[in-house]
């Protein structure tokens, strides 16, 4: 057996729930998640990075504090991940970190996206190598730089003769279609996952998330206003695509109710969960017509979410990651330790296929401990 390859995985998504952390190893050609940890994002320094998500908040002394605090919360997690195990930092030969995406733009002229969480930072605090950026060289490429996931769904669940779909559900929904025998993956963001429903029932009741789907599910879709958010342009734009907070946020939600501000409060919540399934299912549709869906992130747990989103996609099975072998709420923090193994070793790691990029690349940036 071969000495184990450590590498840890920092992930923050557009939900802002908290950092997840993982050790994983890759040895023997297997990805083995060893093990989690979850840092809460502090009450004050979420507040700030909602600021910073506001296109109308860009203040940059705000910024340069935000990237050093949650690059020290990212290194709180690395080091408080380690301590539930018997493993020493210096078998751990890299850590991949996504940061925090506070701003994604890859279609204007000179497109960028930006994540904080200074990794310098957590490599002091760590002692651990880090690689992170890991969206700048596709972007230098003409890509979208995301969704960079469908890479990792490849090379782990890319094994069966009948087509498969990852979908995972963070704040903004995204899917990768691995068809059987077939290496044409496809993978694009459809449009919003949690982030509008968190941020209205973060407005109405003061609660981060709706656990299961419990609001929305005590309320009626109303047709008038699903059909009104569906005309948003992004959901005809053809792949490869991405978006985020800067198209579904709170301050465009409130634009759209203006003229439903008589529905129950609870219909709005329904209808912005059939709003997420929808357009999921539009997409799953269009790209085959049977296969097997595998859903990870926050979205997976949500019972509502998951029930409705069944009866649109009928010929197709729905389950979790669970299903083939992996925690749906570990996912993405562990692709991006893979990201760093695949840095590590001077592979490439984005689809140009999925992301618009001229080429295949290495990704990420090294950020030394020394």
């Amino acid at each position: 057996m071969d000495k184990p390859q450590y590498y840890i995985g920092l992930m923050s998504g557009t939900s802002m729930d908290g950092v997840d952390a993982v050790l994983v190893d890759f040895s023997n050609n297997q990805t083995r998640l060893i093990a989690t940890y979850t840092v809460a994002i502090p009450e004050h320094v979420l507040h700030q990075l909602h600021r910073l998500c506001s296109p109308n908040n860009d203040e940059l002394n705000i910024m340069g504090r935000m990237d050093r605090s949650m690059g020290l919360l990212f290194a709180q997690a690395v080091n408080e991940l380690l301590a539930t195990t018997t493993i020493n930092k210096a078998d751990v030969i890299a850590i991949g970190s996504h940061g925090q995406t506070i701003r994604h733009m890859p279609n204007l002229e000179h497109g960028f996206s930006l994540q904080i969480g200074d990794a310098d930072t957590i490599a002091v605090t760590t002692g651990i190598n880090v690689i992170a950026d890991f969206r700048r060289k596709d972007i230098a490429l003409g890509g979208q730089g995301a969704p960079l996931v469908p890479a990792f769904h490849q090379a782990l669940f890319a094994k069966a003769h009948t087509p498969r779909i990852i979908l995972n559900i963070g704040g903004i929904a995204n899917i990768t279609y691995l068809p059987g025998e077939s290496d044409q993956v496809i993978g694009f963001d459809t449009g919003p996952g949690n982030t509008l429903m968190d941020a209205f029932i973060l407005q109405q009741q003061q609660l981060s998330f709706d656990e299961s789907g419990q609001w929305a599910a005590s309320g009626s879709t109303n047709a008038e206003l699903l059909t009104h958010l569906l005309t948003h342009p992004y959901f005809a734009m053809a792949y490869p695509k991405s978006t985020g907070r800067e198209l579904f946020n709170h301050a465009w939600l409130e634009q759209q109710l203006a003229n439903f501000s008589h529905l129950a409060l609870e219909d709005i919540q329904s209808t912005l969960l059939d709003l997420s399934c929808q357009t999921i299912a539009n997409d799953i549709n269009q790209l085959t017509d049977t296969g097997d869906i595998f859903v990870c992130g926050g979205g997976a747990f949500n019972t509502e979410l998951m029930q409705r989103l069944a009866m649109l996609v009928p010929n197709f099975t729905l389950s979790s990651t669970t299903a083939i072998g992996m925690d749906p709420k570990w996912v993405e923090a562990i692709a991006f330790a893979w990201l760093a193994m695949r840095h590590h070793h001077g592979l490439t790691a984005n689809l140009p296929a999925v992301t618009g990029a001229s080429r295949a690349a290495i990704l990420g940036s090294f950020y030394s401990a020394i």
